[in-house]
């Protein structure tokens, strides 16, 4: 697509304006069917699913009948195919995507492998130019123009939301991609965003916040001097925290953007309304039950795990077909005070990571949120310890915690105090609390792990 106007609301006009309308659905529906047709005619591990359920594509003509033909399929089916392949990559790759998908692969790379082994992320040819419009959609709401500089801060090596960016962005035009990466460490980081004019910080919330501490030491000034304007971050839970979203605002004096768990981004609302989806017409989206698979109704305010459907199937990756990533989201139908389109979706927590005091599911974004909404008692550093295999802690909730150094140790028992009755306010816990000085746990500056298992 061509520039034309810069002053225009969307990137795409004839997409976007049009987003969760009764018209984009019948586009949905039309595409849907081309693209179940797609699968089981190209890919195996989706042919199969088909066979299982005794269903041919030409059955399915309606959202209904896709969501009771057809269960949703996940990590435990990756598993299952691995179980039968073993780690030969290529194997699993044309069991999940098919022989017509890999003939078009051009780049791999893979999830951050946090949970076992790195699932792998191929990129089709296909897919890329998807992404590209995606992505463009992406940063035109965020605000990137022509003439801005992207400091690229994801983990490079593999990592699916680093090398991809640089293709995926590749022909939004008038920009300059500096692609750091999170390997260079914090003070490269930090040099190669002053060196090279870098106004867009894209990378971790984590690291951002990292990056707040180590730039006066590292520069010699805050972090407000690199003359960052705005940031995009995914990978984790932060950004979606309104905590953390106001600290790297005023630390940065720059607008900060939340991405991920599907298609969409945040808006420029000054309360965080979640992410709005921008890819209606690219992949179809469902909530379901956790535990039945049942459709959960998109109405406002709903909760259930996320699965999605690629409507244009030669690119797709993970959001292939009825595929959940088991991330919990909370949907948003009403319009947004910011007045842009798309129904709006949260990250609640990953229903793997979810934990269970007393039957109370407790998410670590959640305890993270409360942690952050302390930040000059709290750098917000923290760990969950678990003594035994989750989801269910027996009680109570273990937490390593970080104090700052505006807090002295005789001031630690009423800090205490303030953080478990929030806790117990907001998350119904009430956690046992160790406390821990300054800089005691280790930063990371790709994805933060803040589960400390000690079982292992």
């Amino acid at each position: 697509m061509e520039l034309g106007d810069l002053n225009r609301e969307y990137w795409n006009m004839d997409i976007e304006t049009k987003l969760n309308t009764p018209e984009i659905k019948e586009l949905q529906l039309e595409k849907l069917k081309k693209a179940l047709k797609w699968q089981y005619e190209n890919t195996p591990f989706n042919r199969k699913r088909f066979d299982k359920a005794g269903v041919k594509p030409e059955d399915i003509q309606s959202f209904e009948d896709y969501a009771q033909a057809i269960p949703v399929a996940g990590q435990a089916d990756l598993r299952e195919i691995i179980q039968e392949v073993g780690l030969d990559m290529d194997a699993l790759m044309r069991e999940l995507f098919g022989p017509s998908r890999m003939d078009d692969l051009y780049l791999i790379t893979t999830t951050s492998g946090t949970t076992g082994i790195p699932t792998p992320y191929p990129n089709f040819h296909a897919g890329i130019r998807e992404m590209k419009e995606l992505f463009h959609r992406v940063a035109w709401r965020m605000g990137m123009r022509p003439g801005d500089r992207v400091g690229l801060c994801f983990g490079l090596s593999m990592h699916a939301a680093g090398t991809p960016q640089i293709l995926w962005f590749q022909d939004f035009p008038g920009i300059t991609i500096v692609p750091i990466g999170a390997e260079a460490g914090t003070e490269k980081i930090l040099q190669f965003l002053k060196l090279f004019k870098a106004n867009i910080f894209t990378g971790t919330p984590s690291l951002a916040l990292h990056l707040i501490e180590k730039c006066p030491e590292v520069l010699g000034h805050p972090v407000k001097d690199l003359g960052i304007k705005l940031m995009m971050l995914g990978a984790e839970p932060g950004a979606g925290i309104p905590e953390v979203r106001q600290k790297l605002e005023s630390e940065y004096g720059a607008k900060v953007y939340d991405g991920g768990g599907g298609y969409g981004c945040s808006c420029d609302y000054p309360i965080y309304q979640g992410m709005h989806w921008l890819a209606d017409d690219l992949c179809y989206y469902e909530l379901l039950d956790p535990k039945t698979g049942a459709s959960v109704p998109m109405e406002n305010g709903a909760t259930g795990l996320m699965a999605a459907t690629s409507l244009n199937p030669a690119g797709a990756v993970w959001f292939d077909m009825r595929f959940t990533l088991n991330d919990i989201h909370q949907v948003f139908t009403d319009p947004c005070p910011c007045g842009k389109t798309g129904f709006r979706y949260k990250i609640v927590g990953r229903a793997d990571d979810m934990l269970k005091v007393k039957g109370v599911p407790v998410y670590p974004a959640s305890i993270e949120g409360v942690i952050h909404s302390f930040p000059q008692e709290l750098t917000g550093a923290f760990r969950i310890v678990l003594d035994e295999p989750p989801p269910r802690v027996v009680p109570p909730l273990k937490l390593k915690i970080e104090y700052t150094e505006n807090v002295r140790e005789e001031e630690l028992p009423y800090l205490e105090e303030k953080v478990r009755a929030k806790m117990k306010s907001l998350l119904k816990v009430n956690p046992a609390i160790m406390w821990l000085q300054p800089n005691t746990l280790e930063r990371a500056v790709k994805k933060t792990q803040v589960l400390e298992k000690t079982y292992e």
